[in-house]
């Protein structure tokens, strides 16, 4: 396993030894005792899976500080432009963003720490999206960014997304800098 950083602190790139024959590849996706020894120390108790057609875009989910969520993201049919965007107030990368490709093909995963909103955009007709999640979904705690928010201006492979009438409504960063969530000094 490899690790690649990013340029918002806790954000990596995970990349798997993987291994090929004439039969086809194995990789271990998660071992608990390997990202220990990487610095990785999330205990995982969910794991969610999604599928999305051409030009889906989901996010910029997270959950709050009551119950906070990192998430272990891998693309396993397809590709994906993935996003995390720091919303940590206090933070030096507070409202910055990184996106990776992560595909079936890549076999990247994208781990995105608790404080992080976290989103996605297809990159081909159909993608499956599979993400480990260190705490349970909890429907009161579960906020969400816009997708396209101006002060954070997230370069999506695509301006036509299809995204869901809940995305639609999500406040915007100034909104949440009115009653932030995540606080750096509190985390």
């Amino acid at each position: 396993m490899n690790i690649v950083t990013t340029q918002l602190p806790g954000v990596v790139i995970l990349e798997a030894d993987v291994r090929r024959d004439s039969r086809g590849f194995f990789l271990e996706s998660y071992n608990q005792r390997r990202f220990n020894e990487l610095g990785i120390h999330y205990h995982f108790v969910q794991d969610n899976h999604s599928r999305s057609g051409a030009k889906v875009l989901r996010g910029l989910h997270y959950q709050d500080m009551t119950a906070p969520m990192a998430k272990l993201v891998r693309c396993t049919v397809g590709a994906i432009f993935d996003v995390a965007v720091d919303l940590r107030v206090g933070s030096r990368t507070f409202g910055k963003w990184v996106g990776v490709e992560l595909s079936a093909d890549n076999m990247r995963q994208l781990l995105i720490p608790e404080g992080f909103a976290h989103g996605f955009a297809t990159l081909n007709d159909v993608a499956e999206v599979q993400y480990k999640c260190s705490n349970f979904y909890a429907p009161a705690s579960e906020g969400a960014i816009c997708w396209n928010d101006p002060d954070i201006a997230i370069t999506w492979p695509f301006s036509d997304a299809k995204v869901s009438a809940k995305d639609l409504a999500a406040e915007r960063l100034q909104d949440y800098l009115k009653q932030p969530r995540f606080i750096l000094s509190e985390m």
